[in-house]
This record gives C-alpha cells, structure tokens and sequence, in this order.
C-alpha cells in the first residue's frame, strides 16, 4: 500500500472509531498512568499487514540477547530481537506506520503534546520475541518519551509476559535506584491479547515484562518517538544492549 493511501486509511478508521469524548479519556488515563490501551488503532487488515512483517523479519534477522544493564541497577535482558536498521531497510508498511501524520496526530491528542519521528536511527523500532521459560525485558525506562506497543502474540496469561510499570518516575543512569521505587510506589500489571497496542510514556514509567513461566511466545515489535524536550536532550550512557551484546555498560548473563 503506498503511503499516501495508508494515510487516508488510517485517518479514515481514527475517524471512524474514536470520538472527542472517548479521547479525552484516553488523555486522562495517560497522564495518570503512562499507559493506555488502544487495540483498535489501525483496522484489522492493517494489523494483520504488521503481523506478517513481523514474523518475516523474525526470521530472517533475530538476535538473541542474554544479559543484564548496569544502568538499570543490572536488571535483566533475555529475549531475541530484530535492529532497527532491518525493519527500516527490508520494510515498507511499519516504517510508514511509524511517520504517518494521522497517526501522530491522534497519539498526540492522548499525550497532550507533539511526538515527533526524530529519534536515533536505531531506536526507531525494535522487534523482541521471549520465548524461553524466564525471557524478560528487566526493569527500565527509555530514553525516549513515547513508545506504541504492538502485541503480535501474547502468552496465556498464567505464563507471564504482562507488562508492570510505576509511572512517574525518573531515570538516572548513575543512580536508577529501581529497588527505592519499587519499594516507594504502587505497581501496576497489565495482561494482554494477541493483537493488543498500547502507548507508553517510557521515559517517566518504569516499566518490565514479568518473566515467563514457561517456554512459550511473547512477541512484539516497539515504534518510539520523540517529545520535543528530547530533540533537545543527547543520550547517556554506552547501553544500548540492542544495537550490541557487548555493550560497556552489560554485563552477559
């Protein structure tokens, strides 16, 4: 589909599905919790368009990545992934996802500020599979605002891979005091669909994916983007376990 007419028909069915009423909604679950639920986004073609690219990428080009980030007071990382640099190259449909214009605009209006396509090359999507029994995406925060999560698969829920998170929260790289939050906050633990998306404020919620029971299928792929206080902000740190498995700030594990 060429990009001029995914516009059309993402702006068609945002206009279709949600009303002034239902985002406002949205807007205030958001700014109390940093997340919100919006599986209805894109229509189902659309959807199932995403899935397809996914599993082929997966395929061709996963990573696995066993280790644990100092930044994030060494918590773990255990899952494969797809770089950004493959989904940007060998894709069409999640690249021009991840710029439309009805698209950011809609998520703006739930986060009540601009999102803006101009992150770091290889932040721009990532696409991650936890597979075997106590894959995790361990405790951490993103360097950027804003990230839509797409569900391709989920585990039944008795297996684990829900997604908890502590809103409000800040990130520093040399002091992430994780265990002080934990102990200090409420944690909120969200179950998911396969097909579910979610928005997520990263760089204030901390946030993980509960390790998995057992070997089984959690499968998703992440667009991220910038607020306007971030095209103003250099990233820290040598951690971008994602990019590398030896990165300086990781220890394997």
């Amino acid at each position: 589909m060429e990009t001029t007419q995914l516009n059309e028909e993402i702006q068609a069915h945002l206009t279709s599905v949600f009303d002034a009423e239902r985002i406002t909604q949205l807007a205030n679950s958001f700014a109390r919790e940093g997340f919100v639920k919006i599986p209805e986004i894109v229509s189902p073609s659309t959807k199932n368009s995403v899935r397809r690219e996914v599993l082929r990428l997966l395929d061709v080009h996963s990573e696995r990545r066993d280790l644990l980030l100092a930044t994030t007071d060494n918590t773990p990382r255990h899952m494969s992934v797809v770089r950004s640099e493959f989904i940007a190259s060998e894709s069409a449909i999640i690249p021009s996802i991840s710029t439309s214009e009805p698209l950011l605009k809609f998520l703006g209006s739930i986060a009540r500020e601009p999102l803006h396509a101009s992150v770091s090359k290889d932040e721009e999507y990532l696409i991650t599979r936890q597979e075997k029994k106590g894959d995790t995406h361990g405790w951490h925060w993103g360097d950027y605002s804003f990230a839509l999560i797409w569900i391709i698969e989920s585990p039944a829920l008795e297996i684990g891979g829900m997604l908890q998170c502590v809103p409000h929260t800040r990130w520093d790289k040399a002091r992430p005091r994780i265990h002080q939050y934990l102990c200090d906050n409420p944690i909120k633990t969200y179950g998911f669909d396969t097909g579910d998306v979610y928005l997520l404020r990263t760089d204030t919620t901390l946030h993980r994916t509960i390790p998995l029971t057992s070997d089984a299928t959690r499968i998703i792929l992440n667009m991220t983007w910038a607020s306007t206080k971030d095209l103003h902000s250099s990233l820290a740190g040598n951690d971008r376990w994602w990019e590398r498995k030896d990165v300086a700030d990781a220890l394997q594990a």
